[in-house]
C-alpha cells in the first residue's frame, strides 16, 4: 500500500522527485515501526502514531523534517480511507509535538577537554580564559551570567556561586573542584596583572582591564574551539547544553538539573531527556549485533 501512494503522489499528484524521496523514507520508518510489533501500518492506531511521531522526534531530526514526515503520514492514511482500505483515518489531524524545539548541540566528553586544555596558562589572558571556560562547563552559566559574575558572587570554600538570571531571579549554583581551582589562580595573579591598577566588582576583566562582555567572550571561546578543531556550532550556549547532557547521562535528577541551570519551567528541561534517548538510540543501533 506504500508503494501504490507513492505511485499515486508520482502520476498523479505530479511530486517533485526528492519530495517523493522524503516521503519514501518517513513511510519505511513507519513501515519499520509497525513491523517492531507485528504489525502492518494500515494496522496500527492514533495512539501508535503519536508514538512513532515522538519517536521520529529523539531521533534527532529537525522540527521540519518530523512535520514532513507527518504530512506523508496523514496523506498516506488519507489515501488508504478513499481507496476504501480503512473506513477511518487514525491520523486526520495528527501533528508534530507543538512545544518540541529542535534537540540542542553539545560536546562529548573529548571534546570539552581538547576545548579546555587550548588556552596558554602562562599567560594572563590564557589563565583567565581557562578559568571563565572550566567555571562555564562546571555550572551550566549563561554566557550574560558568567560576564556579569561579581567577586562576592563566589563562595570558593563552600564550592558555590550566587547569579542573577533571567526575571531578575538569584539563585545558588554548585561550582566544582578543578572550576574553583583555575579561578583561584586567575585570581591570585592574572586579574590583578589585567586590570593594571584599576578596580572593579566583576570577576572577569578584558585585556584592557574593563568588564568583559558576552560580545568579548564569544569571540574568545570560538578562538579556542578552532583551535581544538571543534565544530563551527561551537558557543556558550554549547557549553551549557554539554554540562546539562552530561550530568543527565551520570544519573543525575532532572529538578536539579532544571534549578541550576535557572529554568522555570521542568518542561524546558525536558529536552535534555530527548537528547539522551536519541544518543542511547544511537549507541543501540551501532553496537547491538541484532540491531
Amino acid at each position: 500500500m506504500i508503494a501504490a501512494y507513492l505511485d499515486h503522489l508520482r502520476v498523479e499528484r505530479r511530486l517533485a522527485d526528492h519530495t517523493l524521496e522524503s516521503y519514501a523514507r518517513d513511510l519505511a520508518a513507519l513501515a519499520a515501526y509497525a513491523d517492531e510489533s507485528g504489525r502492518t501500518p494500515e494496522a496500527l492506531d492514533r495512539a501508535s502514531l503519536e508514538e512513532f511521531v515522538r519517536r521520529q522526534m529523539t531521533r534527532g531530526l529537525s522540527p521540519r523534517s518530523v512535520a514532513r514526515a507527518v504530512a506523508a503520514v496523514r496523506g498516506f492514511y488519507r489515501f488508504l480511507v478513499l481507496d476504501r482500505r480503512l473506513d477511518r483515518n487514525p491520523a486526520d489531524d495528527l501533528r508534530p509535538p507543538r512545544a518540541w524545539r529542535s534537540l540542542p548541540k553539545f560536546l562529548s566528553l573529548e571534546e570539552v577537554d581538547r576545548l579546555i586544555a587550548q588556552p596558554d596558562v602562562t599567560t594572563a589572558g590564557g589563565l583567565r580564559d581557562r578559568a571563565m571556560i572550566e567555571l562555564l562547563y562546571a555550572t551550566g552559566l549563561r554566557v550574560s551570567e558568567l560576564v556579569n559574575i561579581r567577586q562576592g558572587d563566589l563562595h570558593l570554600d563552600e564550592h558555590y556561586l550566587t547569579c542573577i538570571g533571567k526575571g531578575s531571579k538569584e539563585r545558588i549554583v554548585p561550582i566544582g573542584e578543578q572550576a574553583s581551582q583555575w579561578i583561584t589562580k586567575y585570581q591570585a595573579t592574572a586579574r590583578r596583572e589585567l586590570l593594571r591598577g584599576r578596580t572593579t566588582a566583576r570577576l572577569f576583566v578584558n585585556a584592557r582591564g574593563g568588564a568583559l562582555s558576552r560580545v568579548g567572550f564569544w569571540k574568545i571561546l570560538k578562538r579556542h574551539g578552532r583551535a581544538a578543531n571543534l565544530p563551527r556550532m561551537l558557543s556558550p550556549h554549547v557549553l551549557r547544553h554539554s554540562f546539562a547532557t552530561h550530568l543527565l547521562e551520570r544519573g543525575a535528577d532532572l529538578r536539579a538539573i532544571q534549578v541550576m541551570l535557572g529554568h522555570a519551567d521542568l518542561s524546558t528541561t525536558q529536552i535534555y531527556t530527548h537528547v539522551l534517548e536519541a544518543r542511547l538510540r544511537s549507541v543501540y543501533d551501532r553496537f547491538h549485533p541484532r540491531a
